[in-house]
């Protein structure tokens, strides 16, 4: 009869919020606070750190604020009290109690270097501050969790002290004692090693980690201290934090529950439904950060399933298994088959099914379309991260693309004005419907000029202004391929809509305004055909 055995509980803390708001450029507003506090919580993370009441004004207004999660416990971070101040009368710690957190994490080291240099106390007094910090809050019925700082550099010069610290909260009644790679410099095998010395004197179940990112090993920092006995990690989405970040909750979590060394041992209050949210959760952060995302992040990266190698594809076809370790699906996420001129036909047919078009594996059009990429990367193309402009040469090879707007002939003239103003002028002649369309505009650079000359002028496209209007310019990025008076520039532009919507258009040319000019059109042809505009006359 085969017995059952019960899973063990973890716990996910996220301090995105707090922590990852320590980012050098990262400034969250409180508008952008609460939508990702939101997303958390709709996750379903058992913890969100939502910053430290009394710091700034933007911290202290978000806790006033009485969120009510569904899922998640809102948790104020603060510091133990100072040092010849009474509990009842620290100021940190009353801001923390006024927070209406029912939860509260309070820093204080455990690394008797940093007590004596940093602190400048006695190892007594620290222990002291430690202690009446958690009875306080353990009086007051908070929620209690101390946060070991600096814990596994602490133990590797005075063990006896750095396990009085975590010893001395857990005796005053700590919910969660967080053993804090502060530095990120300890290893797994370290972690491992520390962690288990630890289980002596304090409960794993009563035991976190928070690894920061320095060695490149907080993710498997954070599993190697699972493994060894701690309930509670802690981390950020997409790792973001100070330095090199902190352990990333997007690979973290869907490892506990996708990987059968933890799924088959622990559990988590996520529910599995959930799973495939993490992929937009990851997204969100950066589009509130204004920031490119890293497409090569572990399981949430836009490249995490991309195939590229005509051999991988070949595989990937008739097995996904053969060089994915998950189905992207489960977290969000997407198989996506690169074109460059390392493609055999196995990528050319794939990637083609995946934008629609169904074709015989004996088309001829196959065989002209690989030969047509590999001849046009051989002089700069890369349609590597270009979706948009391999789309459209696939598809007016496939005679799929209708005509819309003719481009006859532009100009583009840099002047400094009297006042030292660079202005970029342009203007083009545009064909719609065998009518001439002239449109001028300015801009910072003679692309923006381009941009703006077309997009000013909208309304003069006639039954092309409804789908423009609301195209955006996201990315623009040169790259000269080759040195000289004859250099090859690559042009890469990342075009939005109102739908959010993202994609990628390139130009090539020895001159960068024909390149980026390129790279524009194929940007308006690609909004013209996925709205399906009607052609032009």
């Amino acid at each position: 009869m085969e017995i059952k055995m019960n899973k063990e509980k973890l716990y996910i803390f996220d301090t995105t919020l707090r922590d990852g708001a320590q980012t050098q450029g990262v400034d969250f507003s409180l508008d952008e606070k609460e939508k990702i506090a939101n997303a958390l919580d709709e996750l379903g993370v058992d913890y969100i750190e939502a910053g430290w009441p009394g710091a700034n004004p933007t911290d202290t207004e978000f806790f006033q604020k009485k969120i009510k999660f569904k899922n998640s416990k809102l948790t104020a971070f603060g510091m133990t009290k100072k040092t010849g101040r009474s509990v009842d009368n620290d100021p940190g710690i009353s801001a923390l109690l006024n927070s209406n957190a029912p939860s509260v994490c309070l820093v204080g080291k455990s690394w008797d270097f940093h007590v004596d240099v940093a602190l400048g106390i006695s190892k007594e007094e620290n222990l002291e501050n430690i202690r009446e910090s958690a009875k306080h809050f353990i009086k007051e019925k908070k929620e209690f969790m101390f946060d070991a700082e600096h814990f596994f550099d602490g133990y590797k010069n005075n063990p006896d002290y750095a396990i009085s610290c975590v010893k001395t909260a857990y005796k005053e009644g700590a919910r969660w004692v967080v053993l804090c790679d502060t530095n990120g410099g300890t290893l797994p095998h370290e972690i491992s090693r520390i962690v288990l010395e630890t289980i002596k004197h304090v409960p794993g179940k009563n035991l976190g980690i928070h690894a920061h990112n320095d060695t490149g090993n907080a993710v498997a920092n954070s599993l190697a201290a699972v493994l060894s006995g701690v309930r509670q990690v802690q981390g950020t989405i997409n790792g973001l934090g100070e330095r090199c970040g902190n352990a990333n909750l997007m690979s973290v979590i869907p490892t506990f529950h996708l990987k059968k060394d933890f799924s088959e041992k622990f559990e988590t209050n996520i529910k599995s439904s959930n799973i495939k949210n993490l992929t937009q959760c990851s997204r969100l952060l950066d589009e509130i950060l204004n920031r490119k995302p890293n497409k090569h992040l572990p399981y949430v990266g836009a490249a995490a399933f991309s195939h590229k190698g005509g051999l991988h594809v070949s595989a990937v076809q008739k097995d996904p298994k053969t060089y994915e370790h998950i189905n992207p699906k489960e977290v969000g996420n997407s198989r996506n088959i690169v074109v460059s001129d390392q493609s055999g036909k196995s990528n050319i047919i794939s990637r083609l099914k995946t934008i629609g078009i169904d074709v015989k594996e004996n088309d001829p059009k196959i065989k002209k379309l690989l030969d047509e990429v590999k001849d046009r990367e051989f002089i700069g193309y890369s349609y590597d991260g270009a979706d948009a402009s391999f789309e459209l040469l696939a598809r007016r090879i496939m005679s799929e693309i209708p005509r819309y707007i003719s481009i006859k002939e532009y100009d583009v003239s840099v002047k400094k004005n009297q006042s030292g103003n660079i202005i970029s002028s342009a203007k083009a002649k545009l064909e719609v419907d065998k009518q001439l369309i002239l449109c001028e505009g300015e801009g910072n650079g003679p692309v923006h000029a381009l941009d703006n000359a077309i997009r000013n002028n909208v309304d003069k496209l006639a039954k092309y202004s409804q789908y423009l209007k609301d195209l955006k310019l996201v990315d623009y990025k040169v790259r000269i391929l080759n040195t000289g008076t004859e250099a090859v520039t690559r042009v890469s532009i990342e075009s939005t809509d109102s739908n959010g919507k993202n994609w990628f258009t390139i130009g090539v040319s020895t001159n960068i305004i024909e390149a980026s000019f390129k790279a524009l059109i194929d940007s308006l042809d690609y909004k013209l055909f996925k709205d399906k505009a009607p052609a032009s006359k």
